[in-house]
């Protein structure tokens, strides 16, 4: 397994912020309190990464990539043509998750562009690691995805270790803290 933590943010999208955010078109009313909470999450976005490497095999019709059986056919369709998975786990970390929950209770408009920007960075950061990969392979798949189901996370935390390699639980109903977390699967097409 490895674990990465980026360098440097990815480049922030603007108008994905205002999209998570439910916002159509421009707004220029909301960029002061974007630039607000742009500015308050300096320094408390922890971009890290874990992640490995696992052979592809089929059993019944229906992918296990190396680590636990997946009943998907979605998945299955994915993974077509893929002799390999790079599995992944990533996370910014509980900062974002704390000052949600306080501005909740005091300022929901702020809340609500912080969990916007949470998702922005979040996603920023999925692709970011995805445009990383320099061989040939299949758009990133997460539990949950059509038929994939969420419990294949049990195995993923299990997998990866993500509450000792990048701080990342997942509690009993399958949901994941920090919530600003995604786990997936990505197809590798080179043998």
């Amino acid at each position: 397994m490895i674990l990465t933590q980026l360098p440097d943010a990815p480049p922030l999208r603007r108008k994905e912020i205002l999209r998570y955010a439910g916002v159509q078109g421009d707004a220029p009313l909301l960029e002061p309190l974007i630039d607000s909470c742009l500015a308050e999450l300096e320094g408390r976005l922890h971009y890290k990464i874990c992640y490995g490497t696992f052979p592809i095999t089929m059993r019944e019709g229906m992918p296990s990539p190396g680590f636990a059986v997946a009943p998907s056919a979605d998945l299955a369709r994915n993974l077509s043509g893929c002799p390999r998975v790079l599995l992944f786990a990533a996370t910014l970390g509980l900062e974002i998750d704390r000052l949600i929950a306080r501005y909740g209770r005091t300022e929901p408009s702020r809340a609500l562009l912080l969990q916007a920007i949470g998702a922005e960075r979040i996603e920023a950061l999925c692709d970011a690691f995805e445009a990383q990969i320099e061989e040939p392979h299949a758009p990133r798949f997460s539990p949950g995805y059509g038929d994939f189901s969420l419990e294949a996370q049990r195995e993923i935390f299990r997998v990866l270790d993500c509450p000792r390699r990048i701080g990342l639980t997942l509690n009993e109903s399958l949901l994941m803290s920090p919530t600003k977390s995604v786990t997936a699967l990505i197809g590798l097409k080179n043998r």
